[in-house]
């Protein structure tokens, strides 16, 4: 189990019942919900960037976030330092983003992804390490600025 100070979770309109879904269905994780708590249309960028601020501030948070498709989360998120936020579809694929890629946000499509998977997706990401090795040269690389 990788170690952290705090979770955060946020969505919006469309991500609302997945991720009220991944509280409920896991409790011995203390997330800290950022919102929304409605159903009302919202703008995902706004709750993207409640919880990459915190992330970014602090290098043993981590995050997940749930929009419609998760597409526009994982974009607006990956804007920040220190961010690497990974849209997942697979337990593989959220095992990876920990070992090869050492993301720090959990992001999910809400109208795409099963509830079970999401919520087994999310044990992988928080049960596996970063490997480091190869992998750390090659993370240091997607932080830096491009050279264009």
């Amino acid at each position: 189990m990788i170690k952290y100070s705090k979770i955060f979770i946020a969505c919006d309109h469309a991500g609302l019942e997945l991720k009220n879904f991944l509280i409920k269905s896991n409790p011995k994780i203390k997330f800290e919900d950022l919102g929304t708590n409605t159903d009302e249309s919202v703008d995902y960028p706004d709750f993207a960037d409640r919880v990459a601020e915190k992330v970014s501030q602090d290098q043993h948070s981590y995050g997940v976030l749930v929009c419609g498709s998760g597409q526009g989360m994982a974009m607006r998120a990956n804007k920040y330092q220190n961010i690497r936020a990974a849209l997942t579809w697979s337990e593989e694929v959220a095992k990876l983003s920990r070992q090869h890629n050492n993301a720090n946000i959990l992001v999910f499509g809400g109208r795409l992804t099963d509830h079970k998977l999401a919520s087994n997706m999310l044990n992988v990401f928080f049960s596996t390490e970063f490997e480091g090795g190869r992998h750390a040269r090659r993370v240091e690389k997607v932080g830096s600025k491009p050279k264009c």
